[in-house]
């Protein structure tokens, strides 16, 4: 059985694909990126990094989750010289320390600096 999760307290998704997918006790959800502050032109990577941190606590809470629900993340940053500037935004989210990588990206959608996707545990 799948679940598709959806709340409009996350950015709609962009392109054919769901904000997450619960299958086999597991939620797969898709990269977020900061909607807001990109389109207020901030490229900030701290600014971003907590926006797309709140969306993914709001598709989370869709699924009625928690941040702690997470297991792994997979991070994606266009600049590897922002990468202590967005641990120091995302250790205060994911202070449970899930299984993650972190990666440069050559470009991200809407030029956004830092795009996060999950794997959280459903119990």
């Amino acid at each position: 059985m799948r679940e598709i999760i959806f709340t409009e307290h996350a950015p709609f998704p962009l392109g054919p694909y769901s904000q997450a997918v619960v299958v086999n006790g597991f939620l797969f959800a898709s990269g977020q990126i900061a909607v807001n502050a990109i389109n207020d032109g901030d490229g900030d990577i701290a600014r971003q990094t907590d926006e797309v941190c709140r969306n993914i606590r709001a598709v989370l809470a869709a699924a009625d989750l928690e941040l702690t629900s997470v297991i792994k993340t997979t991070c994606f940053l266009a600049e590897m010289s922002d990468f202590a500037a967005f641990n120091a935004v995302y250790e205060r989210y994911f202070a449970h320390k899930p299984a993650r990588s972190c990666v440069a990206a050559k470009e991200l959608p809407k030029s956004a600096r830092v795009e996060i996707e999950v794997i959280a545990l459903c119990v």
